[in-house]
Order: C-alpha cells, then sequence, then structure tokens
C-alpha cells in the first residue's frame, strides 16, 4: 500500500508538470484580412508584451506564442496600426481586420476654362513668343563660358592696415576646426534605420514627445500616428535621431513638417 501511495503521488506531480508547461507554452493563431475580406500577406504580428514578432504567411494566417492579456500589435506599410488584447486562451483564432491608409491628393485648381478651340487653348498656355525668346537667350548665356574673369569685390593689401585680428581670427578657426572633430568624434554615426527600428523610434517619440498641441486640431491618435508617418517619409526623423534622441529638436521638426501636412489633410481646427 506504500508503494502505490507514492506511484500515485510520482504520477500527480507529472500531470501537474505536464499542464503548466501546456499553459505557458500556449500559442494563439488567426488570419489577417482587410476591408474586402482579401488576406494581406508580410504583416508584422508584434507580441508587445513578450518581445516577439511573426510576418502573415501568403495567406494571412499567422501563428505566435502569447498568453492571457497580452497585448498583440499588427503593423503593416499602407494600412492602420491595429492591437488586440488576448482576452480567452481557449479561443485561440483571431479574426484581425487592418483598414488602408487614406492618401489624399493635394487639389488642382485650374482658372483657365477651356474653350474647346485647341490653336486658341494653346496659346494661353503656351509662353508668348517674347518670354519663350527670352527665356532661351537667359539658357544659352548660362550654359555659356566666361569671356573674362569675374571681379573681386576687394581692397588692395597696400591700401589696408595692419589687421591686428588676423592671428585672433586664425586661432578662433583653429578651435572651432577642434570642437568640430571632437563632436563629430563622439556623436553616432548616421545610419539608415530597418523597419522595426523605425516602429520602436516612432513609439518612442509617441512616449516622451509632448504631441498635445496637434490635439486642438482634431487629431486623434489614429491620425497623430498618420500625421508621424507622414513626418519620418518627409524628414526622416528615425535616420537622424534615434541614436540621439531629443524630445525638443524633434518637436520642432515636427511642427515644421505639421505646415504640409496640414495643406494636404483637412483638418479641423
Amino acid at each position: 500500500m506504500k508503494a502505490i501511495s507514492i506511484f500515485d503521488r510520482i504520477l500527480t506531480v507529472i500531470c501537474l508538470l505536464m499542464v503548466i508547461c501546456i499553459f505557458s507554452q500556449q500559442n494563439i493563431s488567426g488570419r489577417i484580412v482587410d476591408e474586402e475580406q482579401n488576406p494581406v500577406v508580410n504583416v508584422l504580428v508584434f507580441n508587445i508584451s513578450k518581445s516577439l514578432k511573426v510576418y502573415s504567411n501568403h495567406s494571412g494566417y499567422f501563428t505566435i506564442e502569447a498568453t492571457d492579456r497580452d497585448e498583440i500589435r499588427f503593423i503593416k506599410e499602407g494600412f492602420y496600426r491595429t492591437d488586440k488584447i488576448v482576452e480567452n486562451l481557449f479561443n485561440t483564432q483571431m479574426e484581425v481586420m487592418l483598414l488602408r491608409a487614406e492618401t489624399l491628393i493635394p487639389e488642382v485648381e485650374i482658372k483657365y476654362k477651356s474653350s474647346g478651340n485647341l490653336a486658341r487653348d494653346s496659346k494661353h498656355f503656351d509662353d508668348s513668343k517674347k518670354v519663350a525668346d527670352l527665356k532661351s537667350y537667359v539658357n544659352e548665356y548660362m550654359k555659356s563660358e566666361l569671356n573674362e574673369p569675374l571681379p573681386r569685390n576687394t581692397i588692395p593689401k597696400s591700401f589696408q592696415g595692419h589687421d591686428f585680428q588676423a592671428g585672433l581670427i586664425d586661432l578662433i578657426k583653429t578651435l572651432g576646426a577642434a570642437v568640430g572633430l571632437v563632436k563629430k568624434a563622439v556623436s553616432p554615426k548616421i545610419t539608415t534605420p530597418n523597419y522595426i527600428e523605425t516602429q520602436n523610434f516612432l513609439a518612442k517619440v509617441k512616449e516622451e514627445v509632448n504631441l498635445d498641441i496637434f490635439e486642438k486640431y482634431g487629431m486623434d491618435e489614429e491620425r497623430i500616428d498618420h500625421f508621424l508617418a507622414y513626418a519620418e517619409k518627409v524628414n526622416h526623423l528615425s535616420k537622424k535621431y534615434r541614436k540621439n534622441f531629443n524630445a525638443a529638436t524633434i518637436l520642432s521638426e515636427l511642427q515644421s513638417a505639421f505646415v504640409e501636412y496640414s495643406k494636404l489633410n483637412k483638418l479641423s481646427n
């Protein structure tokens, strides 16, 4: 009876260990589609809670390790970012829909109304003969070589007094060059980031840079993500600042990029 009792205890421990192992290695699977239920391939599926990542296959399916309450993020260029929370480990099949990001084309205003007469309309859009001749002359002149050297607007040395600051200026230039070399040696080398580095940089911008000034234009979190993607594409922020992060400088660049962004997108005041 004593031997049987020990065997039962060992069997119970083994069963408990198997259950713990199964639940600790729980995976979730799913399929990623667009608005028309077409599969979206090569989507980055990122488990933020565990820092794990996979990509969806050619049919939009994915499998990634996760546990209860893990946050899963889905990222694909040309689509809005989507986040999901794992709520039920026993229901591991996840259906994810990615919405395409809007691409706004600037409005082009045509002031001249066409009459339908080709001869008359072509005269309106073409340069006048005098303007065309002038452009042709200026173009040829700019391409031609100089016939004589350009005069230098300087005072001859024979009429100049002694320059008491010459040595001081040379010293300042030398010190400036030395400081420049030190900064160049200390500063991190600027390199082109990969996709993951870019996404991590943009996430850090949202955490450490005060973006409240953009909310008064009616920009919610999704629109701010769209704007950050635009600023990154135009100003290459991650390439310049991911290794030398400066919140004030980045905010200044974002404000500059927002001027052009607001012209291309309709924003509320």
